[in-house]
């Protein structure tokens, strides 16, 4: 495990690597704008020549990994935050898309297994037919159209929910606030109806396939009731595959809601990175492709390795 892990991380960081390089060629490639104002251009511009802006483009990002690896310098925002730091700028935002995606998750887990384990107990019934439609429905319509229809259905015919998150201004002055919550539930609804179709399909397939394995049979045969082999057997077993899912999951949720959030215009790291590239603020965009890489490289390695312990007879990397 210890080799494999080590493996994995090096493979990581060169991926990493990659990735990094390829971003930053292709936007450096696309032409500037400089602001009306003459006092900021020139303030940029100048900031811009001494960091090489104007130097061949493997020069810029040799100067661009020195100021990382030497200062932990990820570059200066220019149109989105003026002069402000590009990490600073994606901190910031991290919490909303945080949030977001956090109730999400927490929304979507429990309903999504509790489904996909009563299709599977009524397997072949008109439970089990009802719930695969749904699934099957869900699954194959994007979060974008939810979202529209969120909007539509709960702020314009019902009004329970406001059409857009708050801002810190309207919400109270904190994201921890009821009122920003309330603001909240739509984009959280909107992300988790995809999420809860895709759990509910792999709970019941692997499930249904735990239901009719031999030890289930021995399981029954010693006296135990159906529910208690279920949950005792069952559950247990099918549970490997699926808690790494969940892991994985919120990773995918996070990468998804970039147009989630320019809908509901949630302040965090997806409307940012749509507005880097937008505006061409440089840094901004390697802040946030650096983010969405290593955050999407590192869950892969703990959804690999957590098999190893939620099961101690499977061990990553052994022939």
């Amino acid at each position: 495990m210890t080799k494999y892990i080590i493996k994995r991380v090096l493979l990581m960081f060169f991926t990493l690597f990659v990735i990094t390089t390829i971003c930053f060629m292709l936007i450096r490639v696309l032409p500037r704008e400089m602001p009306t104002d003459k006092v900021q251009a020139q303030a940029i511009q100048e900031r811009f020549n001494a960091l090489g802006y104007n130097e061949p483009l493997l020069t810029q990002y040799a100067i661009y990994l020195k100021n990382i690896f030497t200062a932990g310098d990820f570059g200066t925002s220019w149109y989105i935050a003026f002069r402000q730091p590009a990490l600073n700028v994606l901190v910031d935002k991290l919490l909303p898309t945080v949030l977001v995606n956090l109730y999400s998750l927490l929304f979507s887990i429990p309903i999504g297994i509790g489904l996909g384990i009563y299709a599977a107990i009524k397997k072949n019934k008109w439970q089990d037919s009802v719930i695969s439609t749904m699934v099957i429905l869900f699954v194959s319509i994007p979060s974008y159209v939810y979202a529209f229809l969120v909007q539509y259905f709960l702020y314009f015919k019902l009004g329970w929910l406001p059409l857009q998150v708050y801002s810190l201004a309207d919400g109270g002055g904190s994201w921890l606030t009821w009122k920003m919550f309330h603001s909240m539930i739509a984009p959280v609804l909107a992300l988790s109806f995809g999420e809860i179709a895709g759990l509910c399909r792999f709970t019941r397939a692997e499930l249904t396939e735990t239901l009719t394995s031999d030890y289930m049979l021995l399981a029954r045969t010693k006296g135990l009731s159906k529910a208690q082999a279920t949950t005792r057997h069952a559950l247990k077993n099918a549970m490997v595959p699926i808690l790494p899912m969940i892991i994985s999951s919120f990773i995918g949720i996070l990468g998804g809601s970039m147009i989630i959030e320019e809908i509901f215009s949630v302040p965090g790291v997806g409307q940012l990175y749509i507005k880097a590239i937008n505006l061409l603020d440089y840094d901004v965009f390697m802040m946030d492709s650096v983010f969405y890489t290593f955050v999407g490289l590192l869950a892969g390695i703990v959804v690999d390795i957590s098999y190893g312990f939620i099961d101690p007879r499977i061990r990553m990397g052994e022939k």
